[in-house]
């Protein structure tokens, strides 16, 4: 057997396996679905972290945190 038939031979069981493949992942579902109380809880669950975590970033004092890295890399290098 030729080179180039075993390779004709190995291009075509791949695309085989790669059509099988996709077959497969095109009549599995890739999402949930939610039923309609359970969307609404992840809705409000995520409307509230979002509103939190915006009240945290109001909230952040950026200098602050630049003194208080300074100074631990400054105890750091002392440490060394």
């Amino acid at each position: 057997m030729s080179p180039l038939t075993f390779l004709v031979i190995i291009l075509l069981a791949t695309n085989i396996i790669l059509a099988i493949l996709y077959i497969a992942e095109r009549r599995s579902p890739y999402y949930v679905g939610y039923d309609t109380e359970t969307r609404n809880t992840l809705k409000r669950r995520v409307t509230h972290l979002k509103e939190e975590l915006e009240s945290e970033l109001v909230e952040f004092d950026v200098e602050e945190w630049e003194r208080a890295l300074e100074e631990s890399l400054e105890e750091e290098i002392r440490n060394l």
